[in-house]
């Protein structure tokens, strides 16, 4: 089998997803069409309608776009059927039903930006650094019935600085993805469409004694910073969810007025502390009380303003020590 003879449908939404589109478009794989989200209206009075960045690049080279706004409707199903695919590749799109995933004659393999099995789930790469670990990685992995439990084809490994934030690893899984999926696709064709895979077994973690963790969807509440944790547990969890969509506290004065404020960058004091929430000014520095020991707040923005150093913010704010977070 040659690059030529297998044609590939390619399913993906957002930036993290063209990088690995351009790299099978630049180095010669067959992509014969693209499937992504319907455009969504944007703008103050939601009249303009905004196309998706897998979009933009499948236009701006001429790949066919289909954009269904439900998996099974037939008359996709017989669109999708007529490009005549051997093979789909999936890289951060939504849930495929059976009868797409299963329509090629060699399947359907997705780019997961994880190392299965842990990390099944919608958003992997925060859940990742909000944990604190020190590696994650992508994996590729035939589609199943269940989500993200397909059989293995290929694993790359991704180290997670301390001080990295989630822009960082999904900039570094994004270049990673790219590379592990033109990897599976020349196994794929040495194979002659069937390459070696392996099950994925959860029952290690039990005899291991670990744990098997998850990645699901993040909403607006899920980003709340709880200050009785400890302050590696709320380092993690601002670093996790920055620059987007950002881990949030509530600042009250000593009025009792309530703002919101978004946390994007802190630093480790390693100075214990108490009264869970309590702000502290030291020097130029602002000081936050966590369950354990003193956290500073670097970058911040209040609800209205922009994002700014807390030297910014301390120069603009009166009471700050009489203040707290909650």
């Amino acid at each position: 089998m040659t690059k030529e003879d297998l044609r590939i449908v390619f399913m993906g939404t957002p930036e993290f997803a063209v990088e690995t589109l351009q790299a099978l478009v630049e180095n010669n794989y067959n992509v014969v069409a693209v499937v992504t989200q319907p455009d969504k209206p944007v703008g103050r009075h939601q009249t303009e309608m905004q196309p998706s960045e897998v979009k933009k690049y499948s236009l701006e080279h001429g790949l066919p776009v289909l954009q269904p706004e439900k998996m099974k409707d037939p008359v996709f199903i017989e669109q999708l059927r007529s490009y005549n695919a051997n093979l789909q590749v999936v890289v951060a799109f939504r849930m495929l039903p059976e009868v797409v995933w299963a329509m090629p004659e060699y399947g359907t393999f997705n780019v997961h930006a994880a190392l299965l099995p842990q990390y099944r789930g919608a958003a992997p790469i925060n859940w990742a650094v909000i944990n604190g670990e020190t590696e994650t990685g992508v994996t590729t992995f035939f589609l199943d019935h269940d989500i993200d439990t397909g059989r293995i084809i290929l694993k790359k490994h991704f180290p997670i600085p301390d001080e990295a934030d989630v822009e960082y690893v999904y900039d570094g899984l994004m270049h990673l993805g790219a590379q592990i999926c033109l990897e599976t696709l020349d196994a794929i064709i040495a194979a002659d469409g069937h390459p070696d895979s392996i099950p994925q077994d959860d029952s290690q973690f039990s005899i291991l004694n670990s744990q098997l963790k998850s990645a699901p969807k993040i909403f607006k509440e899920t980003c709340q910073i709880d200050w009785t944790k400890s302050a590696k547990q709320v380092y993690d969890f601002v670093r996790g969810l920055s620059p987007y969509p950002g881990a949030w506290t509530t600042l009250v004065t000593p009025d009792g007025k309530e703002t919101v404020l978004k946390i994007f960058k802190t630093r480790k004091t390693g100075n214990p502390c108490q009264q869970t929430g309590a702000l502290k000014v030291d020097g130029k520095s602002l000081l936050v009380a966590c369950g354990d020991e003193w956290l500073e707040l670097v970058e911040l923005q209040l609800a209205g303003k922009k994002r700014m150093k807390a030297t910014d913010f301390l120069n603009g704010m009166k009471q700050v020590g009489e203040s707290r977070l909650k």
